[in-house]
């Protein structure tokens, strides 16, 4: 476990040395002299995004930085991104954060799409590993308002929630059982999941 950390640690370090380069899966594999098929496959289940998600997703988050908070003209942002015009930049951009990057400079309003992820190479024993893992439960209906309520806390607004939308889905997992609770030390975290 802990060389594929360092894998995935180095990957993320070169990733981010080359947002503006556009790296791409076997670049960094053959940078880190490593097989691109076991790297994709360990990055993938390690960050929750492919290569290619989570280098998108951030070249776009320090772009979106650039936008509220310097003066460059969009194209230059555009440039210094990795992309070869103004057009494709503002239809990656609008695909992600729902909005042209005009109007999201006049809104002002900074917010990441993804910061860049950590690792530790030496994480912390999990103890009782198997105890939490038995306190993992289907969520119920009943479940709903304080779910809702943590949602709020962490995405309300981004970039746009459509609170009703959201609901029929959340409903929709709840039936399906693939909406999760963890519960630990008598609160709970709340997941949905995708399986």
């Amino acid at each position: 476990m802990a060389e594929r950390i360092k894998i995935i640690i180095a990957a993320i370090d070169y990733i981010e040395s080359h947002l503006h380069e556009k790296p791409d899966l076997e670049t960094i594999a053959g940078a880190l002299h490593y097989s691109k098929y076991h790297l994709h496959r360990m990055f993938t289940d390690m960050v929750g995004f492919t290569i290619q998600s989570y280098t998108l997703r951030r070249r776009l988050t320090e772009a979106a930085k650039l936008l509220v908070f310097s003066d460059q003209s969009i194209l230059e942002i555009a440039l210094a991104s990795g992309y070869e015009s103004q057009q494709s930049f503002t239809d990656s951009f609008r695909a992600m954060y729902k909005k042209a990057p005009n109007q999201y400079r006049e809104e002002a309003a900074f917010y990441p799409l993804q910061l860049r992820f950590v690792l530790h190479e030496n994480p912390a024993n999990l103890e009782g590993e198997a105890c939490w893992r038995q306190k993992i439960t289907c969520a119920t209906e009943a479940d709903i308002p304080a779910w809702m309520e943590l949602v709020h806390l962490v995405i309300d607004g981004f970039p746009h929630l459509d609170e009703q939308q959201y609901l029929g889905q959340l409903k929709s997992y709840i039936r399906n059982r693939r909406a999760m609770i963890l519960e630990r030390c008598g609160y709970c975290s709340w997941y949905h999941g995708v399986s």
